[in-house]
């Protein structure tokens, strides 16, 4: 886009970090994106160079607005769009692969709980 500025959820959604605007805009609603250190609204405007830090569930990306857009195009397009420093992105690297390493010992129930066995986690999840 040739403009100056865009709407940070529009933005947000174009660089493809949330599946749709709806989600994007209540993400920022909800804090999970903050402009230069500050909580912002959903029709706050950005401009290149503005940084931002956006928090996905456990995943925090650090990022530099580079260029702005309002249309969402290619997944290579969108990465055109901003700039992750090196730094951050291997800690959010190393942070995913931890994560992943956490649940490797970990496994399921082998079949969903009975009557009996939901009984016994009801019991055990009252506080009476």
């Amino acid at each position: 886009m040739d403009g100056a500025a865009v709407r940070i959820d529009i933005w947000l959604w174009a660089a493809r970090l949330y599946k749709t605007r709806t989600l994007a805009k209540g993400a920022v609603v909800a804090g999970k994106v903050e402009l230069g250190e500050q909580a912002c609204k959903p029709s706050r405007a950005i401009h290149a160079g503005d940084r931002l830090r956006v928090t996905r569930g456990e995943e925090r990306l650090d990022i530099t607005v580079v260029a702005l857009s309002a249309q969402r195009g290619s997944a290579a397009t969108a990465q055109g769009l901003y700039r992750e420093e090196d730094l951050d992105r291997e800690r959010r690297l190393a942070d995913a692969e931890k994560r992943r390493l956490d649940r490797l010992g970990y496994s399921g129930p082998p079949k969903r709980p009975d009557k009996q066995a939901r009984r016994a986690l009801m019991r055990i999840k009252s506080p009476d």
